[in-house]
C-alpha cells in the first residue's frame, strides 16, 4: 500500500554485521532430505529430477498438509509445477495441498494414527519438535525451512500514534505493560496452546519478565491480562478489530486495538484492507522470535522411493525464483537476513523499528514448556495439593551440589509456587511411616487460594505455603509410607474438587512403598479407578526422584487417575516437569 517510508540503510540490501548461526535456507535443507531420501543425491547429479512435456498421464503425487497462512503460496506453486511440466525422475509433479492448523495436525500425529499426507509444513519449528518428543506419536523429519515470518504487535493508527509509532522503540515487556496500564489500548493474540504466533510471544514475554526482580509475578500478570483476550486462531484474533474509527468500535470492549501478529498475518490483513485501514506493525527491540515453516515428511520409512524424491524436488522447487517470488507476494521472508522494503511497509513496518535486526534466539524446549505451563494454571486457575516424601533418604546428597535431595527439592518446590497467582489453591502433605498415630501422612498447609488471609494483617496462603516449604526435613529413620498416603491424599482431592480450575494431585517420592501393613498396589490402583470421575478429573502427577524410585510404579499408579508419572534424577527438574505434566493434564481434561 506504500503508507509508509523506508531509509536506505533499513532496505533489502541490508545486512547484520552478527553471525547468523541459526540462519537454515533450502541449500541445507536438500542435503538433509538427501539424507533422509537414500539414493535421491545420485538421481539429482544424473539429471533425474528434470523438466518434461510429456508426464501429465503418470505424475508422481503428493499430498501436503499446511499452515492456513502459507497454503495459498504452496497452492500457487504447486499450479506453477503442474503449469510448466515440472517433473521428477520423468513424472510430472501433482501436489494437492491442504490448509490445516498445525496444533490439530500436531495432535492427530502424537496419536500415532494413520495419516494421508506424505509431507507437513506447520508454521513453526515447536510443533515439529511436540511430536518428535514423543514416543508414540508418527515419525516426522524436519528437512529445513521454506520461508520466515517475525512476530511483532500490530496495532490499529490511533493506538500506535498514541505510544509514538514509528519513532519510539519498546522491548515486549513494555509493549504488553502498556496496554495493561492504558484505557486506549487492548492487546490480544491467539492461544498459546493452538498458536505458535500466540506461545513464541508469551515465551518471550515470559524470558524477558524473568530478567528482572519479581519477574515470574509479572510474567503472570501479563499472562493472565492476556488471557482474558485470546482467541483460537491466528486468523480469529484479526476479527476482534475495531471494524470500522468510529468512537462505538474503538470503545467497544470487545475489540482490540493492538494484536500479537505475525508480520505475514499483517501484510494480509494491510493488502486487503482499505487505504488507510491498515494496521502499524511494532518489531520489539529485545528480538522478535519468528516463524520458520519446516518442510516435514510425514512417516518418511513408508514413502515410496518416488514419493521422497517428488518431495525432494517440490522442496527445492520452493527455493526456485518464481515460487520465491510467490512465497514473497504471500507476505512471507525468503531470505531472513534481508527482509524485503515493499513485505515490511505492506505489513506496516517503517524505520526506526528495528525490523532488519536479527531475530530473537530460538526459545529452548525448556522455556517453551515452561511458558506453556505457567499459562495453563494462569488461565484456568489451579487447584493442586503437593504431597512430599520426608523419608530419611531425603537426606541422601545430591552429587555434586553439596545439597541433600530435600534441600534440591525444597529450592526447586519454591521456583514453582512462584509461578502461581493469588487466585491458584495450593496445600501440601508430607509423608513417611506413622507420622501422625499410625498414618504415614501429614497435613501441614490445607489447600487453600494463595492471596487469602485468615486474618488482618496476617500472612497469606503463599506466605505460610513459602514457610513450610522451607522447612521441610526428612524424618530421621522414616520409611515410605506411600501407597497409603496415595489414596488418602487423592480422596482428599476429590472431595474438594473445586469446579472451574485446573485440580490435580502432586506427589514426590524418592522411594518404594515401604510399610508392611499397607494397602497393595493392585488395591490401590482399583480403589483410584473406582474414585476417579470423568466430569470431575483429578490427575495424579507423580514424580519418581532419584535413582531409588520406581518411574514405572508411580506411572502405572498415576495412569489409574489419568495422571502421569515422571522420573527425574536430579530434583532441581523437578519445577520444570510438575510444568509440563501440567500441561499434558491441562490439554486432556
Amino acid at each position: 500500500m506504500g503508507r509508509h517510508s523506508l531509509p536506505d540503510e533499513y532496505g533489502a540490501g541490508a545486512t547484520d554485521p552478527r553471525p547468523r548461526a541459526r540462519r537454515r535456507n533450502v541449500a541445507i535443507a536438500t542435503v538433509l532430505v538427501l539424507t533422509v531420501a537414500a539414493g535421491t543425491a545420485a538421481a539429482v547429479r544424473g539429471g533425474l529430477l528434470s523438466f518434461g512435456a510429456s508426464c501429465q498421464d503418470d505424475a508422481v503425487r503428493l499430498k501436503v498438509a499446511a499452515s492456513p497462512d502459507v497454503a495459498p503460496a504452496l497452492r500457487a506453486t504447486a499450479d506453477h509445477a503442474r503449469k510448466h511440466n515440472i517433473t521428477s525422475d520423468g513424472r510430472c509433479l501433482d501436489v494437492s495441498v491442504t490448509a490445516r492448523e498445525s496444533y490439530k495436525v500436531t495432535d492427530a500425529l502424537r496419536s500415532g494414527k494413520n495419516t494421508d499426507v506424505q509431507v507437513w509444513v506447520p508454521d513453526s519449528d515447536v510443533w515439529v519438535q511436540r511430536v518428535t518428543a514423543d514416543s508414540a506419536a508418527t515419525e516426522v523429519t524436519n528437512a529445513g525451512n521454506i520461508a520466515y515470518s517475525p512476530v511483532g504487535v500490530a496495532m490499529v493508527p490511533s493506538a500506535a500514534k498514541f505510544l509514538g509509532w514509528p519513532k519510539k522503540t519498546y522491548t515486549w515487556t513494555e509493549l504488553a505493560g502498556a496496554t495493561m496500564t492504558s484505557d486506549r489500548l487492548k492487546l490480544g493474540a491467539a492461544d498459546p496452546t493452538r498458536s505458535a504466533t500466540g506461545l513464541l510471544a508469551l515465551t518471550q514475554l515470559s524470558t524477558a519478565a524473568a530478567q528482572t526482580k519479581g519477574g515470574d509475578t509479572q510474567a503472570a500478570a501479563l499472562a493472565k491480562a492476556l488471557s482474558q483476550r485470546t482467541s483460537d486462531s491466528d486468523s480469529q484474533v484479526l476479527d476482534t478489530l475495531p471494524r470500522d474509527s468510529s468512537g462505538t468500535e474503538q470503545s467497544n470492549p470487545k475489540r482490540n486495538q493492538a494484536l500479537i501478529l505475525s508480520e505475514q498475518a499483517a501484510f494480509t490483513h494491510n493488502s486487503a484492507a482499505d487505504s488507510g485501514d491498515g494496521l502499524d506493525l511494532f518489531y520489539p527491540k529485545d528480538g522478535s522470535p519468528q516463524l520458520d515453516y519446516p518442510f516435514t515428511l510425514v512417516d518418511e520409512p513408508r514413502l515410496s522411493t518416488d514419493q521422497s524424491r517428488a518431495a525432494l524436488r517440490f522442496m527445492t522447487l520452493l527455493g526456485e525464483s518464481e515460487p520465491q517470488r510467490i512465497l514473497e507476494r504471500h507476505g512471507f521472508r525468503t531470505d531472513d537476513e534481508n527482509p524485503s522494503d515493499t513485505l515490511v511497509t505492506e505489513a506496516g513496518g517503517s524505520s526506526p523499528q528495528p525490523y532488519a535486526q536479527a531475530t530473537a534466539e530460538p526459545a529452548s524446549a525448556k522455556a517453551l514448556q515452561e511458558a506453556l505451563g505457567m499459562w495453563t494454571i494462569t488461565v484456568q486457575s489451579a487447584r493442586i495439593t503437593t504431597v512430599v516424601d520426608a523419608s530419611s533418604s531425603m537426606s541422601e546428597p545430591v552429587p555434586d551440589t553439596g545439597q541433600s535431595r530435600m534441600d534440591v527439592t525444597k529450592a526447586s518446590l519454591l521456583q514453582a509456587l512462584a509461578t502461581f497467582t493469588p487466585e491458584d489453591e495450593i496445600g501440601l502433605w508430607k509423608f513417611s511411616t506413622k507420622l501422625d498415630g499410625d498414618k504415614d501422612y501429614r497435613v501441614l498447609v490445607p489447600t487453600e487460594r494463595l492471596g487469602d488471609r485468615e486474618g488482618t494483617g496476617t500472612s497469606t496462603q503463599r506466605d505460610k505455603l513459602s514457610a513450610a516449604f522451607s522447612a521441610l526435613e526428612p524424618v530421621p529413620g522414616g520409611a515410605t509410607g506411600l501407597y497409603d498416603t496415595m489414596l488418602a491424599a487423592y480422596r482428599a482431592a476429590i472431595s474438594s474438587y473445586a469446579k472451574g480450575k485446573f485440580n490435580a494431585l502432586v506427589l514426590l517420592t524418592d522411594g518404594v512403598n515401604q510399610d508392611p501393613g499397607s494397602i497393595s498396589r493392585s488395591s490401590l490402583v482399583a480403589q483410584l479407578q473406582k474414585l476417579t470421575d470423568p466430569e470431575r478429573p483429578v490427575p495424579l502427577i507423580a514424580i519418581a526422584v532419584g535413582p531409588d524410585a520406581d518411574k514405572e510404579e508411580v506411572e502405572q499408579i498415576a495412569k489409574a487417575t489419568g495422571g502421569s508419572g515422571h522420573q527425574v534424577n536430579d530434583p532441581s527438574q523437578i519445577h520444570s516437569v510438575i510444568l509440563k505434566a501440567i500441561v499434558q493434564a491441562g490439554s486432556q481434561s
